[in-house]
Order: structure tokens, then C-alpha cells, then sequence
């Protein structure tokens, strides 16, 4: 029952099953490690760059503020 509540319970029951119960906190764990290796997270001026670039780009209008009328 791939795709339901059920089946989410199921197969994760079969990986704690076969993997430990920690198996979710171990991806986690490995997950987080490998996030700082570079990247953004080793340049942080590319990081702004990038995000100035996109904001010129984006395709939203100018924020405006709506005021409430009683």
C-alpha cells in the first residue's frame, strides 16, 4: 500500500526492523554531516551573490502595505 498512512507505518516498522530502531536518526545524522561541506555553506559572499541575482529576477511585484479601513 504504497503511498498511504498505512503503508508509510508499515515500511517504517520494516526498517527499524531490519536497520535498528535509530535508523531514521542515523540518515539524519549522515545527512547533516555532508551539508557542511562546502557549497554556500563554504562561501558565504556566492550564497548573497546568488540570492541578490535571484531577487532581481523574481517576478513578484513591490511589497506594498495595506491598510486597514475601519
Amino acid at each position: 500500500m504504497a503511498g498511504t498512512i498505512n503503508g508509510g507505518k508499515a515500511a517504517a516498522k520494516t526498517n527499524k526492523a531490519r536497520h535498528g530502531k535509530n535508523f531514521y536518526a542515523e540518515i539524519g545524522r549522515k545527512g547533516g554531516q555532508n551539508g557542511t561541506k562546502g557549497g554556500f555553506y563554504a562561501n558565504r559572499e556566492l550564497a548573497r551573490e546568488a540570492g541578490r541575482k535571484g531577487g532581481m529576477r523574481s517576478r513578484r511585484g513591490k511589497a506594498t502595505t495595506v491598510k486597514a479601513t475601519a
